[in-house]
C-alpha cells in the first residue's frame, strides 16, 4: 500500500515542470484519488499518509471527513493480560473512590457511558463510544445539579487517566465505558465485562447534536429517549435492560464512606506463623517501616506527584465484593431486580407508572414501546436473566460503530454484523 501510494503520487508529479509549483489540477487529482480510496483500516490509512510524506504532498491532502467517524477497537492495545488488567483495575478503583466520596456520582458515571455510546447513528455509521462525551460535558456552560455531577464524574475520569501515565495507560473511550461498569458494581450489582481497546475521538470532534447532554435528566419526553436508542440500532429489549439498570442506580439507597480506603477483608497478619488467625499479631505501621528499612526499601522513593493527594493503592484481590474497598449500598446481585418487581406490579394491573419510579418507569411502561413491558415482567421474575441480558446489552452498546483492527481480531471480527440480545436466545 505504501509503495503503490508513493508511486501514484510520483507519476502525477511527472506531468509538472521541475521549475514550477504543482498546478491546482494536480492537487485536485490527488485529493479526489485519496477521497475515493476505500477506508480499509488503520494500517492502510497510515500507509497513505506515509506515502504522501515521501513526495511532500501532506499540506495539499486532507483526510476524508468519514475517517473521523471511525472508532477502531484493538483488543490487544494494552499488551499482555497483566498490563490490561492493571489498567482496567486502576481505572475502576479511581471511579469507586469518587463514588464512595460522593455517592451522587453513581448514576453520572453510568450516564456518561450511555451518552457516549448513543452518539452512534446506525444509518450513517457515524459516532459511537469514543470518549468525546467527556469534552462535551466539560465544555458545557449549563449549571444544573445533573450537569454538574456529570462534570465531576468526567473530571474524575480525566484525573485518573493522568495519574496512571507513570504506571500504565488507558484511553478515555475505554475509561468512560469502564466507569459505567464500575458504577453498577459499586452498589453491589453484577460484574459487567466489556471489550477494551477503543481509540479516542480525534481532537476537536464534537458530540452528535442529536444526543443532548440532558437526555437522561428526566425533563425530556420519554419518546425522545426511546428514539435515541432506536437511532443507535438498539432494540427495545436492550433498552429495557440498560434503562432498568439506570432506574436501579437512581432508586437504590446509596451512602458514602468516610473510611473508603478500608477494605472489608481481614487485616494483614504476620507471615511465618502457624496456628489460629486470632493468635496472630497485627503489624503496626512502625513494624512495617522497620522491616522495609532492613530490606533497604523506603516507600518515600515513589515518584513525586504520583499519589500526592491520596496515598492509596488499588487492591483488586479477593472476591469481587471485596475489591476496591467498600460498596456504596447494601444491595447485592441477588436483589438487583427489586425495583423491576415493583414496576411489574403496575404492568399487570395495567395502570400508569407509579410516581416514585419517575420518568424511567414511565418509559418502561409506555404504550409506545409495548415490548419493554414484556421484558420488565421477565426480568422481575428472574434476576439471573436480567443480569445476563444487562451484561450482553452493555457490552454490545459499548462497541457500537467500532471497527476491529489488529491481527487476528481484525480477521475474525471485522465487518461482522452486530448481534442483538435476541441473537443469544
Amino acid at each position: 500500500m505504501l509503495y503503490r501510494s508513493a508511486t501514484n503520487a510520483l507519476l502525477l508529479l511527472t506531468a509538472v515542470s521541475a521549475f514550477s509549483t504543482p498546478s491546482a489540477n494536480v492537487r485536485s487529482t490527488v485529493k479526489v484519488s485519496m477521497a475515493k480510496e476505500q477506508l480499509d483500516g488503520r494500517r492502510s490509512f497510515l500507509s497513505r499518509a506515509s506515502g504522501a510524506i515521501l513526495v511532500g504532498l501532506i499540506p495539499t491532502i486532507q483526510s476524508p471527513t468519514a475517517a473521523e467517524a471511525v472508532i477502531y477497537l484493538d483488543p490487544a492495545m494494552y499488551g499482555d493480560q497483566e498490563n490490561r488488567l492493571s489498567a482496567v483495575d486502576s481505572l475502576k478503583e479511581g471511579v469507586r473512590r469518587a463514588i464512595l466520596q460522593n455517592p451522587d456520582l453513581t448514576t453520572s458515571f453510568y450516564t456518561l457511558a450511555l451518552l457516549d455510546a448513543l452518539s452512534y447513528n446506525a444509518k450513517t455509521g457515524e459516532g459511537g463510544p469514543d470518549g468525546r462525551i467527556i469534552t462535551a460535558v466539560l465544555e458545557s456552560k449549563e449549571n444544573t445539579p445533573y450537569i454538574n455531577n456529570l462534570k465531576i464524574a468526567s473530571q474524575a475520569i480525566v484525573d485518573t487517566k493522568k495519574s496512571l501515565k507513570k504506571l500504565t495507560s488507558i484511553t478515555i473511550a475505554d475509561a468512560v465505558a469502564l466507569g459505567g461498569t464500575e458504577a453498577v458494581e459499586a452498589i453491589g450489582g453484577p460484574n459487567l465485562s466489556i471489550q477494551v481497546g477503543r481509540t479516542d475521538a480525534l481532537k476537536g470532534a464534537a458530540l452528535d447534536k442529536y444526543i443532548p447532554l440532558d437526555l437522561f435528566e428526566g425533563k425530556r419526553p420519554v419518546t425522545e429517549v426511546a428514539a435515541a436508542f432506536k437511532r443507535s440500532g438498539l432494540t427495545e429489549r436492550e433498552m429495557t435492560a440498560l434503562m432498568s439498570c439506570l432506574l436501579t442506580l437512581e432508586k437504590v439507597d446509596k451512602s458514602g464512606s468516610a473510611d473508603w480506603k478500608t477494605s472489608d477483608k481481614a487485616a494483614f497478619r504476620e507471615r511465618g506463623k502457624m496456628g489460629r488467625m486470632s493468635e496472630f499479631k497485627k503489624l503496626t505501621d512502625e513494624d512495617i517501616a522497620n522491616e522495609l528499612a532492613k530490606d533497604g526499601l523506603d516507600d518515600e522513593d515513589d515518584e513525586p506527584g504520583l499519589f500526592d493527594d491520596q496515598p492509596y493503592i488499588a487492591d483488586s484481590f479477593g472476591t469481587r465484593e471485596q475489591s476496591f474497598g467498600k460498596k456504596a449500598s447494601n444491595m447485592d446481585a441477588a436483589s438487583f431486580n427489586k425495583y423491576l418487581k415493583e414496576l411489574d406490579k403496575f404492568t399487570k394491573s395495567k395502570t400508569s407508572a407509579p410516581q416514585d419510579m419517575g420518568w424511567i418507569g414511565e418509559l418502561l411502561l409506555s404504550k409506545d414501546t409495548p415490548g419493554t413491558q414484556t421484558w420488565v415482567a421477565k426480568y422481575a421474575q428472574s434476576t439471573l436473566n436480567y443480569q445476563k441480558d444487562l451484561g450482553i446489552a452493555f457490552n454490545s452498546m459499548s462497541q457500537l460503530g467500532a471497527e476491529y483492527t489488529g491481527g487476528k481480531y481484525e480477521n475474525l471480527l471485522k465487518n461482522k454484523p452486530r448481534k442483538t440480545l435476541n441473537d443469544f436466545d
